[in-house]
């Protein structure tokens, strides 16, 4: 049997999984189930990114250990993928023991062949992606130094490095790009990358000492392996490159790397040369397909669209959310995930074409054969039309799949899905039934129509495999069933009983549906936030405006400790305080300071508190009480404090 290893890229645990990182683990699920039923033994890798000063940052903020934040989210990973019955075979995490053994002995035996130096590295690192950057790369912008892919600011990094030499295989790799064209797809992408290599390569820092959250060297643990070597080397260690010899030979190379474009440069050359430097053989490909945009904006959490596609699928369905991204976003382009245009595409394809087919056709088996599969004996040259495109149309779909085409691939079916149902007007069985003269004809009809929707019922298993098993079902076929032999026409067996159950899809009403995607626009998310902090700053105007001292007395003014910190992650101004005022218990308080304070220098301030204000909501946040600060006339805010070590809950009087 041929083997076939897939592999998604392994997610960086720096936020909650959403439909955009579900796309690439969809598609790898597609190609994975497709090889299956093709007679591949496939070996499909998915996993987790968990290193990386990124992620220790974040568990700071967070006030909890680096472990236990990436277990957390490394967690809501897998059940995602389990939820959407992914079929990987493995799920790898760059925090699992064999993991860290085999990064070490990979760049350890680098560092043997003579590929890796000790150095001093200065330059450009943008935190968020984790990337080095070249002078000339860098954006220059209002006087700030802006990364080019994620356009945040990136920090001068001066620190004793270990540097890979990249550019010792700069030639080798234009060599292997020019002999083997099929390495990168698609070519766009390819020539990106030839592009980069035709500038010339740079040696890569590979190591990191000023934090430890990392993969320590072996010889010089304070050291810790750059997070893309890291991630990178994944794609061995998960089948045994260091201990299980039969398994590492079986899978490795890969054949497929599907990756984002974002990260090609990673993938397309700085992995091959390091699978040069260690002697390994290099992936046979590597596919950077697009960006997904939500409604045509970026996924983001302040535009309400980062959305959990378990969301998506509780509404629509599994396969629904399936059929979708894969039909009508051109694998490899960017896309566009437009709710609106998923609705005209299911009452569309799925309810009129294949729905309405299957549930026609089943109807009158039932109605005319007692629901058994008849004979089919009086053929006629519609017959003939009908199986030729058929068989036509399965070769150029099974050709589509291999080549990773899935919008041409699931357009070529539905020809014969379409075709189905213009054979069933075109042959009128309705009032062929009127007539017992004609009833074998009828029966070879509807053999035919029920030979057409089996044919259909294999192909469409792996994007649609939930939607497969209910088709084969109705011939009484399980999962077995779904083998690459099976595809052959003439194979349904006449007297074989079906059952018609109920329409696969129903239609929805578009004028009464309640869309599950809710976006705001840039400019409405900016509107709302400044008139939430007007609204702040209007508040704390009320309190400080002159009052008589009855009015006064009313106001409750207590010490109080901050015991958690966070900030607001929609807003750019907001903090979420915890604030422990004593016998009045905690309160939490949100206030707008997140440009004068950071959360961690919060923690444990004795500060001032209004404590009977009324509480109010603060970008869907529960504000119930509010801090004492003063500004000056540069607009500088500090926080009033008490002087002495002030129990909380401690009256201001």
């Amino acid at each position: 049997m041929s083997k076939f290893y897939v592999t998604t890229p392994i997610y960086y645990v720096n936020s909650e999984p959403h439909i955009g990182s579900a796309y690439t683990t969809i598609v790898a699920d597609v190609i994975a189930r497709f090889k299956r039923m093709m007679g591949y033994d496939v070996f499909f890798l998915t996993g987790t990114d968990e290193h990386g000063q990124k992620v220790l940052q974040a568990a700071k903020e967070k006030n909890i250990s680096p472990q236990k934040y990436v277990d957390e989210l490394s967690a809501k990973f897998k059940t995602l993928w389990d939820d959407m019955n992914i079929s990987y075979t493995h799920f790898v995490r760059t925090t699992d023991d064999y993991h860290v053994k085999t990064v070490q002995f990979f760049v350890q035996k680098m560092i043997d062949n003579g590929d890796v130096y000790k150095g001093k590295y200065e330059g450009w690192y943008c935190i968020h992606d984790e990337a080095f950057w070249n002078a000339d790369e860098v954006i220059n912008e209002d006087g700030e130094k802006l990364c080019p892919d994620c356009k945040r600011e990136l920090k001068w990094v001066e620190e004793e490095n270990y540097f890979f030499k990249l550019s010792k295989y700069n030639q080798p790799l234009i060599k292997y790009y020019e002999e083997h064209p099929e390495f990168v797809e698609p070519a766009f992408r390819r020539n990106e990358m030839m592009q980069i290599l035709k500038r010339g390569l740079k040696d890569l820092s590979i190591t990191r000492t000023t934090f430890d959250w990392g993969v320590p060297l072996l010889n010089d643990p304070k050291h810790v392996v750059y997070v893309w070597v890291d991630a990178l080397i994944n794609y061995v260690s998960a089948i045994g490159y260091i201990d299980d010899e039969d398994k590492f030979k079986k899978y490795w190379p890969a054949d497929l790397h599907l990756i984002a474009k974002e990260i090609n440069r990673f993938h397309s050359i700085i992995w091959p040369a390091m699978l040069m430097s260690v002697g390994l053989p290099l992936p046979n490909k590597i596919f950077a397909h697009g960006w997904l945009t939500i409604n045509g904006q970026k996924i983001s959490k302040s535009l309400g669209n980062a959305i959990d596609p378990r969301i998506l699928i509780n509404v629509y369905g599994k396969d629904v959310i399936r059929y979708y991204l894969l039909k009508d976003i051109n694998f490899g382009r960017d896309g566009d995930f437009s709710e609106d245009n998923l609705i005209v595409r299911y009452n569309a394809d799925l309810v009129n074409d294949l729905s309405n087919l299957i549930y026609r056709t089943l109807t009158m088996v039932e109605k005319y054969f007692d629901s058994y599969i008849p004979e089919h004996e009086e053929k006629d040259k519609i017959d003939e039309e009908l199986f030729e495109l058929v068989e036509n149309k399965k070769e150029q779909f099974l050709s589509y799949m291999n080549s990773y085409q899935f919008t041409q691939a699931l357009e070529t079916l539905w020809e014969v899905v379409r075709f189905s149902n213009k054979y069933i007007d075109l042959t009128e069985p309705w009032l062929l039934a009127k007539e017992q003269s004609k009833r074998k004809r009828l029966g070879t009809v509807l053999y035919n129509l029920l030979e057409s929707i089996r044919i259909i019922g294999i192909l469409i298993y792996p994007i649609m495999p939930e939607t497969s098993e209910i088709i084969l079902k109705k011939y009484g076929y399980d999962l077995s069933y779904l083998k690459f032999e099976n595809l052959k026409i003439g194979l349904l067996e006449p007297g074989r009983k079906i059952e018609k159950g109920n329409p696969i899809f129903e239609r929805i009403d578009v004028e009464s549906w309640e869309k599950v995607i809710k976006t705001k626009t840039v400019l409405e998310e900016k509107k709302e936030e400044e008139e939430l902090v007007e609204k702040e700053k209007n508040e704390l105007n009320n309190v400080i405006d002159f009052v008589e001292i009855e009015e006064f007395k009313k106001i409750d003014l207590r010490v109080g400790e901050v015991i958690k910190a966070e900030n607001i992650e929609k807003s750019n101004k907001l903090i979420k305080l915890i604030v422990d005022l004593g016998p009045l218990g905690q309160k939490q308080i949100i206030a707008g300071i997140k440009a004068f304070y950071s959360p961690e220098s919060l923690l444990n301030k004795k500060i001032i508190v209004l404590s009977n204000l009324k509480p109010a909501k603060l970008m869907g946040e529960l504000s119930e009480g509010m801090l004492l600060a003063a500004k000056d006339d540069k607009g500088n805010l500090s926080i009033l404090t008490v002087d002495k070590d002030v129990e909380p809950g401690a009256k201001i009087s």
